[in-house]
C-alpha cells in the first residue's frame, strides 16, 4: 500500500500500515518503526528543513535526518503562529459547480418557516439548583407519558451549571443567556417553550423568554418535591400532545441546516472524513442548503485561507474578530496555541496545531464563507458559515444546536462515543480500522478513501444521501442505543 502525499509540494508522506525498521515502500527504505498515520521523511534534509505537508509548513527539522525517518513533534519546531494583519480578504472564489435540484428530506416544518430533522420536548431549567428535579421528572415523563404520544422522539432537559451567583448585567453574560434561548428555539424542538426554575435567581425565565406566556413552573411556588415533578409532567404532557399532532414533510434539501465537527482526530482525518465532509457540505450547499464549520482553537493556523474564501471583506472582519478573541484569550492565560494538540492527536500521527489545522479546515469544502455566528447566536445567512466555538466536543455542538443546526456530523480517528440527542450526530470514521473495532459506533466509514476503495467525491456524495436519510428519521447508532451526551453552554461570564 502507498505512502500517502498530500500534494506534490511535500517532503513527508504518512504511511496507512504500521512499518518495520528495514521495509521498503515506494521505493524508500525506512530507517526505524513508524506507527500508522505517522509521517515519513522522502528525501534526506538537514536540521532547518521546512517540512510540508498540504504544502503548509508544518515545522522545521531540529536534526538531520535520511529520507525514509520519522517525523514527529519531537523532531520539530513551530512555526510561529501567522499574524491576524495584512490577510487577503474575499480574493477567492471557488467556483462550486451547478445548483444541486430535486434532493429532498422529510422534516418537521414549524410555523417560523424552520425545519427540524426531530420532533422533541425540551425542558429548559434556569437555574442549576433545580437540575436534579428536573432530571427525576424528565425520566419519569419518558417512563409514564412519552410512550402515549409515539409521534415524539423524545424528552430532555436542557440543563446548565448557570443562572445564580453570576454578574448577570457582565457583558459577557449575554453569551450563555443567548445560548439557551437559541437552544430552546432549535427547529427540532418544534417551538414549545418550557421552563423549570427556583425563583430567586438571576436569570429570570422573563429575561431568559420575553415571549414566554406559560409553562414557567418555579420551585418556590409549589408545595414540596412531589407538587413541582406533578406540575412538570402536566405542563409537559400538553406540549407532548401538541408535538405528537406534527406529521413529517417532503422538504427541500435547502431546508436543512448542518454542524460539522472532527473530535480524536488523527493524521487520516484531512485524509479520508474530514474531505469528504467537505465535498458534502458543497453540495448541500450547491442545493440551497446551510453547513457550520467551527472550532476557533484548531482552524486558527490556516486564518489567510479563512479570510480569502470570505464572501466580503466584512465576513474576513468578522473571521479575524473571532479568531482575535481566541489570541487575546491565550495571552491572558499566558500559554501558547501549542497545548490544543492533544496526546491522542499525536499518537494518531498529528505533531502539532499547524497539521491539525489544515485536515479541520478541508471538512469546510470550497464554498465562500457567507457569514460569521458568534457563539450562542442564531446564523442568518444561508451556505457555508463559520461558527466560532472552542474545539470542545460538547462546547462546540452546543453552539451548533443553538446556531440552528439541526444534524450533526462529527468526523473521528482515535474514536469517540460523544454524540447529543437534541442533534442527531452520524460518526464518521477515518480508518476502517476504527470501523471494524467500533461497528456498533460509527455510522460511516470514510477509511476506504485511504485504501483506494472510493474517491473523495464518491465518499462526500455516500455521506451527502446518509445526512439526508438520518434528517428524514433515520436513526443513527447514537439513537438506537440511547448513549447521549448532555449540552455544555461556553460560559466567560464572571461570577459575583
Amino acid at each position: 500500500m502507498p505512502l500517502i502525499r498530500m500534494h506534490p509540494g511535500d517532503n513527508v508522506a504518512i504511511t496507512p500500515m504500521d512499518l518495520g525498521a528495514g521495509q521498503s515502500v515506494d521505493g524508500l527504505t525506512v530507517s526505524e518503526p513508524v506507527p500508522q498515520g505517522h509521517k515519513i521523511l522522502l528525501r534526506d534534509a538537514p536540521a532547518g528543513t521546512p517540512v510540508r505537508r498540504y504544502n503548509v509548513v508544518i515545522g522545521h527539522l531540529r536534526e538531520d535526518l535520511p529520507a525514509g525517518a520519522w517525523v514527529h513533534e519531537a523532531r520539530l519546531d513551530m512555526p510561529d503562529a501567522p499574524g491576524l494583519d495584512g490577510v487577503p480578504k474575499a480574493t477567492m472564489s471557488n467556483p462550486l459547480g451547478p445548483p444541486v435540484t430535486g434532493r429532498s428530506f422529510e422534516g418537521y416544518r414549524n410555523a417560523d418557516g424552520t425545519v427540524g430533522t426531530r420532533n422533541l420536548l425540551g425542558i429548559t431549567s434556569t437555574v442549576h439548583c433545580v437540575s436534579g428535579i428536573l432530571d427525576h421528572a424528565v425520566r419519569r415523563i419518558r417512563d409514564e407519558i412519552l410512550p402515549l404520544y409515539p409521534n415524539v422522539d423524545g424528552v430532555l432537559a436542557l440543563d446548565h451549571h448557570y443562572g445564580c451567583g453570576v454578574a448577570i448585567e457582565a457583558e459577557d453574560a449575554a453569551i450563555p443567556i443567548r445560548t439557551l434561548r437559541n437552544i430552546a428555539a432549535n427547529p427540532n424542538f418544534g417551538g414549545e417553550l418550557m421552563t423549570v426554575g427556583l425563583g430567586c435567581e438571576k436569570l429570570q425565565p422573563s429575561r431568559l423568554f420575553p415571549e414566554l406566556e406559560a409553562g414557567d413552573i418555579r420551585f418556590q411556588d409549589n408545595a414540596g418535591f412531589a407538587a413541582i415533578v406533578v406540575r412538570i409532567m402536566e405542563e409537559a404532557e400538553d406540549r407532548l400532545a401538541r408535538l405528537n399532532a406534527r406529521k413529517r414533510e417532503t422538504c427541500p434539501a435547502s431546508d436543512l441546516v448542518i454542524g460539522m465537527q472532527c473530535g480524536g482526530s488523527d493524521a487520516f482525518s484531512g485524509v479520508t472524513a474530514n474531505p469528504a465532509l467537505g465535498v458534502a457540505s458543497d453540495l448541500l450547499v450547491r442545493a440551497g442548503g446551510t453547513s457550520l464549520f467551527s472550532e476557533v482553537t484548531e482552524v486558527r493556523d490556516g486564518v489567510a485561507q479563512l479570510t480569502a474564501r470570505a464572501a466580503t471583506p466584512e465576513i474576513a472582519d468578522a473571521i479575524l474578530r473571532e479568531l482575535g478573541w481566541y489570541d487575546a484569550y491565550l495571552a491572558r492565560s499566558g500559554v501558547g496555541r501549542s497545548a490544543n494538540t492533544t496526546p491522542g492527536n499525536k499518537a494518531g500521527g498529528l505533531s502539532n496545531i499547524v497539521e491539525k489545522a489544515m485536515g479541520s479546515i478541508v471538512k469546510s469544502g470550497s464554498a465562500p464563507i457567507a457569514g460569521v455566528v458568534a457563539p450562542g447566536e442564531r446564523v442568518q445567512a444561508r451556505g457555508l458559515n463559520f461558527a466560532a466555538t472552542p474545539a470542545s466536543d460538547f462546547i462546540c455542538g452546543t453552539l451548533q444546536l443553538a446556531a440552528g443546526a439541526t444534524l450533526h456530523i462529527f468526523t473521528t480517528g482515535r474514536g469517540t462515543p460523544y454524540s447529543l440527542q437534541a442533534l442527531p450526530t452520524i460518526k464518521v470514521s477515518t480508518r476502517s480500522d476504527l470501523a471494524r473495532r467500533w461497528p456498533d459506533l460509527i455510522d460511516v466509514d470514510a477509511g476506504p478513501v485511504a485504501t483506494g476503495g472510493a474517491s473523495i467525491g464518491e465518499m462526500g456524495e455516500r455521506l451527502f444521501d446518509h445526512m439526508l436519510d438520518v434528517a428524514s428519521g433515520a436513526p443513527t447508532w447514537a439513537e438506537r442505543h440511547g448513549t447521549h451526551n448532555s449540552l455544555v453552554l461556553f460560559n466567560p461570564a464572571p461570577v459575583t
